[in-house]
């Protein structure tokens, strides 16, 4: 639990990184529309530290097959304890990169998520492809094109959509994150063995609007009071792959309980 730790830790891990990545590179949220060369391979450039370090990091020590994967932007790659978090399953992998958009997770794919053969991929990316003026669509469309090359390597792999979130700072894309997020739950529903996950709904407060209390100072990342959230609906989704081999409780059903009971607060959709 976070509460077992000072509080900062987290912070001050996830504004140090925020810093480093900013003065590397540009990010996505300085775009006002996506470029011309927006699926040419030299647009992935930008990627080739990220992808560097995560193959450093496999030299060091692969992790095994069959875990869990949690791939995004940088709401994952700032989840620096996940692992702990989940620390009831056997192996967590954390493949964000800062910055990304879901047609860049898409793009890397196959190093992101292929390689590692996990049985549950979570996925967290969209809404840098809103702030760079990408549509709901065009989100969609990325995201399928990933569950389908993920799909026809790793059949029976499960793969989970976190929905976007509400971001402070984004407030003015609200209209897109919520039609976003309903194209991608509808479409999640016609896909067996895969969930969309609702962090959206718990993330506003009672006026509809976002949770400052779940963000940082630059009201874009969440704080550890968002991951302790995050952590509490995300956990009806995940379960050691020994309890799903011993016919465990599916994630709708278990999603009640882990959230409180609260079913109107984390409004969890599934797909099967």
């Amino acid at each position: 639990m976070h509460s077992l730790r000072a509080f900062p830790t987290r912070s001050l891990v996830t504004l140090a990184l925020a810093c480093a990545g900013f003065a590397a590179q540009a990010t996505p949220a300085e775009s006002t529309a996506p470029s011309a060369a927006a699926t040419s391979p030299s647009a992935y450039a930008r990627w080739q530290s990220s992808m560097d370090a995560f193959a450093a990091a496999d030299k060091e020590r692969l992790p095994q097959a069959g875990g869990v994967l949690f791939v995004g932007s940088s709401t994952i790659r700032f989840w620096t304890d996940v692992a702990e978090d989940f620390r009831q399953l056997p192996v967590v992998i954390n493949r964000g990169f800062g910055g990304s958009t879901m047609a860049d997770c898409n793009h890397f794919v196959k190093n992101l998520v292929l390689q590692y053969r996990p049985r549950h991929v979570m996925v967290y990316a969209g809404d840098n492809d809103l702030a760079e003026g990408r549509t709901p669509e065009q989100i969609l469309e990325s995201f399928r094109s990933f569950v389908q090359t993920v799909r026809a390597e790793l059949p029976d792999t499960r793969i989970s959509y976190i929905s976007i979130k509400p971001s402070p700072s984004r407030v003015a894309l609200m209209p897109q994150m919520r039609q976003a997020n309903a194209l991608l739950a509808q479409y999640v529903r016609t896909v067996p063995n895969s969930d969309y996950i609702d962090v959206f709904s718990a993330m506003l407060d009672a006026s509809g609007q976002p949770r400052a209390d779940l963000f940082g100072p630059d009201r874009l990342h969440m704080n550890d009071a968002g991951y302790d959230l995050w952590r509490t609906v995300i956990g009806a989704f995940v379960a050691p792959a020994t309890a799903l081999q011993a016919g465990g409780a599916s994630p709708a059903t278990t999603a009640a309980t882990v959230a409180g009971g609260n079913a109107a607060l984390v409004r969890v959709s599934t797909g099967r």
